[in-house]
């Protein structure tokens, strides 16, 4: 019974600290690298009939070229491609779309140097958010083992052994996130 309960702390640990490496990945998606990437704006809420909808959910999207975006309603007609301009128009990509009445077309300018490093900025907080997010985790599933040692369901080595088992993965997810980060860099600076 006691390798059941440190294994299933340890387990449900992994599983959120793998959420929060695909939480940062997402987040490094919706930084503009000077290329046109349909996660620049699936996630973007748009007002539509009163309701806040992810825009993947009203439009298809597609790169024609690589600075440019092609969002096509799935419903014809004008409120659709309003409410989808207004939306990009009220995001921080710093975008004007143009409508032609059956589609919004993105067209991405070149990113400036000065840009380019701002955005590296905002990759490297997101990144450090993974981190005190992974760390937290990790803090939170240590605690949770001192308390089955000290009510006695887990001996102190079987406290020890989690604890360098919880510091492995914390490493292996820190590492995976400075990972992502230095590709996410490498991107927006040479893009």
């Amino acid at each position: 019974m006691p390798d059941t309960l440190v294994d299933a702390a340890i387990e449900d640990c992994r599983e959120r600290m793998a959420r929060v490496v695909e939480h940062t990945k997402a987040e490094f998606g919706g930084i503009r690298t000077g290329r046109a990437a349909p996660a620049l704006v699936e996630k973007l809420r748009v007002e539509y009939y009163g309701a806040e909808v992810p825009l993947q959910q009203l439009a298809g999207i597609h790169v024609p070229e690589p600075r440019t975006l092609l969002i096509t309603p799935y419903e014809k007609g004008q409120a659709s491609l309003k409410a989808i301009e207004k939306a990009i128009l009220s995001s921080d990509l710093g975008v004007t779309p143009s409508n032609d009445g059956a589609v919004v077309r993105l067209v991405f300018p070149i990113l400036t140097a000065e840009r380019r490093k701002e955005l590296a900025k905002v990759a490297h907080h997101k990144a450090e958010e993974g981190r005190v997010a992974v760390r937290n985790l990790r803090r939170g599933a240590r605690k949770d083992l001192e308390s089955f040692e000290k009510d006695g369901e887990i001996s102190n080595d079987e406290l020890e052994r989690a604890e360098k088992e919880l510091d492995k993965l914390t490493h292996d997810h820190t590492s995976e996130i400075d990972r992502l980060l230095a590709h996410k860099e490498q991107e927006l600076l040479n893009g």
